[in-house]
């Protein structure tokens, strides 16, 4: 290649890797620091507080109980979607996947209109004996309302994509739909369920908008490790740079393996 045109091909390329080094560093940075400072702080003497135990402990088994419900109620919903075309599907889409851009405080605000005791639906809950604002309850549906969404969108896009060949194949030899669910459709959308599982328990567990307005911040109840960094900033920056800093690793191990799985599934394909 002549001189003069190795340097037009370097150009752009300096320009790229200039551009992409910026943005690399810019978003590096703030992690970096807050990794740190909160090293720098003393880890081991706030982790042990009892207000970052429980916050953690009820983080763990809200978010996966919410992940659990979801998977529960959001797999057939998912296959619905997925399989059959109805009136108005589209709609339905939009509306199921709306919380995934709705501002979290919003999400919170509409729960608790709803389920609030004078809300839509709050008042007969309450009437049944049921209150669900400001308890743990609230936090796991908090929790599966904005990260469902999530699931679902991955777990359609993993059954959409099934070859209709094969379905037309396994009608063909006679199968009913229960068993093309289990045996067939399931395994093959495995890997997307997967990774949409691993997003939305992600997602749960970092919650602070819809949960802080509808659960309120309540330690031991209601304060999970979001809401404790928040209270933490105002009231012991070191509490909250702890928790900052086991939410950074936590969430390193997610992409982590939410990277692996992308990895398999581009492998099996």
């Amino acid at each position: 290649m002549p001189y003069h045109a190795r340097i037009h091909h370097v150009k752009p390329i300096l320009g790229f890797l200039l551009l992409g080094g910026l943005t690399g560093i810019l978003l590096a940075a703030p992690l970096v620091v807050l990794l740190f400072r909160g090293t720098e702080v003393g880890l081991q003497g706030y982790l042990s507080d009892p207000s970052v135990l429980d916050a953690a402990r009820l983080s763990l088994w809200t978010s996966v109980i919410s992940l659990l419900i979801t998977l529960v109620l959001g797999t057939p919903l998912a296959y619905t979607l997925a399989r059959w075309s109805f009136r108005h599907k589209n709609w339905v889409e939009i509306v199921i996947d709306l919380p995934i851009v709705l501002p979290p405080l919003v999400a919170g605000i509409g729960l608790l209109l709803t389920f609030g005791r004078n809300g839509f639906l709050g008042s007969i809950l309450d009437q049944m004996g049921i209150h669900l604002p400001f308890t743990t309850m609230a936090v796991i549906f908090a929790q599966t309302f904005v990260s469902a969404p999530l699931f679902i969108r991955a777990a359609r896009l993993g059954f959409a994509n099934i070859p209709p060949e094969l379905i037309e194949a396994a009608y063909t030899d006679g199968v009913t739909e229960l068993f093309l669910f289990w045996h067939i459709m399931l395994p093959l959308a495995s890997r997307a369920m997967l990774n949409g599982m691993i997003l939305s328990w992600s997602r749960a567990f970092g919650e602070f908008g819809a949960t802080v307005i509808f659960a309120g911040n309540l330690q031991g109840v209601t304060q999970t490790m979001p809401l404790a960094i928040f209270q933490g900033f105002e009231v012991n920056l070191g509490t909250a740079l702890a928790i900052s800093l086991l939410l950074i690793l936590m969430s390193a191990a997610v992409i982590f393996s939410l990277r692996k799985v992308e990895k398999e599934t581009i492998l099996s394909n």
